[in-house]
């Protein structure tokens, strides 16, 4: 029974209120075979869609998990899904008619049925080109929870000139939060965060080598920061940082709508 369904039954009172708590806990969590069990109900209770992490997993599964999910779910995000599978995977989803978005640099999609617009508007950076990939899974991840994203990229401290346009634009377009993805020692997110009044999220990238590689020095480096108002994410976590971030600018929209 649909969610819809069970709460239309109680008040019509065709079901018992222990009946209603039964049934909304079985809606809770959808089990796929012995493959996996998904928090359909986190949408509605954190407004964060249910993600995939499709790294190693085979592609027979991931079009079962496609299959199961969307009959409850209007959005999923799928992240990392192996270069082998992902063009078959499109090809899948447009047998099924299943709608997605997907991103620069990354494997990662966004399938869906209807989005829709919630207010909140985040900006997301990157220092470097080699970093895009991990801003588009936050995109993704952002669009997917009703947000507008405006994004610039290549915009790291060895041109520090490059930064203040898009941060004028940013604040002309009233953007509600920042994500910044840099890698090599990662100075960037200090530096934006030093410039605007809202939150930052520094999103470490796994760009670099030398002493400091695959992330470390980013990741220290930010979590070092000296300027106030910059947030943290593990290395490479473009996900984590757009379901934050995400969740900061609707709640800020929220409140607009509400004055």
């Amino acid at each position: 029974m649909e969610l819809l369904q069970i709460l239309k039954s109680l008040e019509l009172g065709k079901i018992s209120t222990s009946k209603a708590k039964k049934l909304l806990a079985l809606y809770s969590v959808k089990k796929i075979e012995d493959l996996a069990k998904f928090d359909v109900g986190r949408k509605i209770r954190r407004g964060v869609p249910e993600v995939v992490f499709a790294q190693n997993k085979q592609l027979v599964d991931l079009k079962k998990i496609l299959l199961s999910v969307f009959p409850k779910s209007d959005c999923i995000v799928v992240s990392r899904i192996n270069k082998d599978h992902y063009k078959k995977i499109i090809t899948f989803s447009k047998k099924n008619k299943i709608k997605i978005k997907t991103g620069r640099n990354t494997t990662s999609i966004l399938f869906f049925k209807k989005l829709q617009m919630l207010g909140g508007k985040v900006g997301i950076l990157t220092a470097g080109t080699s970093d895009i990939g991990i801003a588009e899974e936050a995109r993704l991840m952002c669009e997917a929870m009703g947000c507008k994203c405006i994004t610039s990229y290549d915009v790291g401290i060895a041109g520090l000139h490059r930064v203040f346009p898009i941060i004028k634009k940013m604040i002309s377009e009233e953007v509600d939060v920042i994500i910044v993805v840099a890698g090599m020692e990662g100075a960037l997110a200090s530096v934006v965060s030093s410039l605007v009044d809202i939150p930052v999220i520094g999103v470490p990238s796994s760009v670099g080598y030398g002493y400091g590689a695959k992330g470390v020095a980013a990741l220290a480096s930010m979590l070092q920061s000296c300027t106030l108002g910059l947030s943290v994410v593990n290395i490479d976590n473009g996900i984590g940082a757009g379901a934050f971030a995400a969740n900061v600018a609707n709640r800020v929209a929220m409140g607009r709508a509400m004055s």
